[in-house]
């Protein structure tokens, strides 16, 4: 008779008596709880003030089960709850804890911000072990889906339109109701009055919302009018000439085209790489062009790109502390002030004037002759980029921060924010792309 090893659900022992011995040494639980371990979460710790009641669940523990579940691409606190239940890394990281979901959302929410400055550390992280070399930096941003329905927005011209027709709509209703009232009266006499009906209060959430956006949009033109015409009067007094406003900046009104979204009202209608237009925001990194690790991360509801690279190029020497060589970057960066600003920090730019396909890079042709005297900035990058040690060097772009967005698109599974806002939505960027650094570092150094 063949023999087996021995077989028993109902023995008494079914797991080894210590967590250590549940998952190999390699495991990326492992690797997680040890970078954890050696985080500053003092920003989180200093938070819990109250000692009444029952205790809530270790910081560290938290912290270690919310960077797992980024790093297997599960932001759903729903589905984390039910991963600290089937999934063997999560139980060794919560040595066999289990929070519910609302637990997880809340300290998530409660300490977004404390997550989010995780990312300075792992770049820190990164740069103890050699991986910040900064010879190159790749910049590039990438759309991301917003928590809400791109048909959930509305123009500013329809937004006028509809806060007078509920204006119409309650002025028709509360007339109608009024003159019924007086009729009841003289016939029943005076009773308790009447509740609002729910067509009535609905309408008038709806109109509130409308009028909030109104004021945003209307605010917002005020201010842009107010730093257009700062810009022209300092241009003016350069020029030695002065500067006269046609118009009043308090007079400035919005675009008719000009939208908000009633679901998250600080995401935009963007158009993504797909040339499909999404409502969501732009997520914008700057990597080691040598190692793939993300050295500045941010996040912006503008759709444009080219007004981003003075910030992440700033957050890069905040976050590092070390001199920056080289930045590269799409088209979509180029600008006359951005090359200013590279070159008043003595930093080389690879960034091209014109949208450059993969061919003309392969057929592109060194130039030849001198340079003519009167070459402006676009003409210069144009020819530079044609030479063999600008075309080598703009290529690392290719190699480096576009496999770092399919990384934390694909593996990480981060094409939609669940959270609303600009500003958790950041911090929910950052804590991200902190996660995607340690598991770079983890294929690259701890195993090893």
């Amino acid at each position: 008779m063949k023999k087996f090893r021995d077989y028993d659900q109902n023995q008494i022992l079914l797991f080894p008596p210590s967590v250590q011995d549940w998952i190999p040494d390699d495991h990326p639980a492992k690797y997680i709880d040890e970078v954890v371990e050696n985080l500053d979460l003092s920003a989180i710790y200093d938070s819990y003030t109250e000692s009444r009641g029952y205790p809530p669940y270790s910081p560290i523990m938290m912290v270690k089960i919310l960077m797992y579940a980024v790093s297997k691409g599960i932001h759903s606190s729903r589905k984390i709850e039910k991963a600290l239940h089937d999934d063997i890394g999560f139980r060794y990281l919560s040595a066999n804890q289990q929070p519910d979901h609302w637990t997880i959302s809340e300290f998530r929410r409660r300490h977004m911000e404390a997550l989010g400055d995780i990312f300075v550390q792992s770049v820190q992280v990164a740069q103890k072990s050699g991986l910040v070399k900064l010879e190159q930096i790749a910049i590039d941003g990438t759309k991301i889906k917003a928590n809400a329905s791109k048909h959930s927005a509305m123009s500013y011209a329809r937004m006028k339109k509809e806060e007078e027709r509920l204006d119409r709509m309650i002025r028709e209703y509360l007339e109608e109701a009024d003159r019924i009232d007086r009729e009841e009266d003289a016939l029943y006499g005076r009773g308790n009055g009447w509740s609002l009906p729910e067509e009535l209060s609905t309408a008038e959430k709806r109109r509130e919302a409308i009028r909030k956006a109104l004021a945003e949009l209307e605010a917002e033109a005020r201010e842009k009018a107010e730093k257009e015409q700062a810009e022209k009067k300092e241009k003016a007094k350069k020029q030695g000439k002065k500067h006269n406003p046609r118009k009043k900046t308090s007079e400035a009104t919005p675009k008719d085209k000009a939208q908000r979204n009633f679901t998250d009202m600080e995401s935009r209608i963007m158009r993504n790489s797909d040339k499909a237009f999404i409502q969501g925001y732009n997520g914008q990194i700057a990597v080691d062009a040598d190692t793939q690790i993300i050295v500045a991360a941010d996040i912006s509801n503008q759709a444009a790109d080219t007004v981003h690279l003075t910030d992440i190029v700033r957050q890069v020497i905040e976050n590092t502390g070390q001199v920056i060589k080289e930045v590269s970057a799409d088209a979509g960066y180029y600008s006359e002030e951005n090359l200013k600003f590279l070159e008043r920090e003595n930093i080389e730019a690879f960034i091209p004037p014109d949208k450059v396909k993969h061919s003309e890079w392969r057929e592109a042709r060194a130039p030849r002759g001198r340079i003519p005297g009167n070459a402006d900035r676009r003409y210069l990058m144009r020819r530079k980029l044609k030479t063999k040690r600008g075309r080598a060097r703009y290529k690392l772009r290719q190699i480096s921060v576009e496999p770092v967005f399919g990384f934390v698109k694909e593996q990480l599974n981060l094409r939609q924010f669940l959270l609303r806002g600009l500003e958790k939505v950041r911090n929910y960027w950052r804590f991200t792309c902190a996660v995607a650094n340690f598991m770079k570092i983890y294929r690259l150094e701890w195993g090893r």
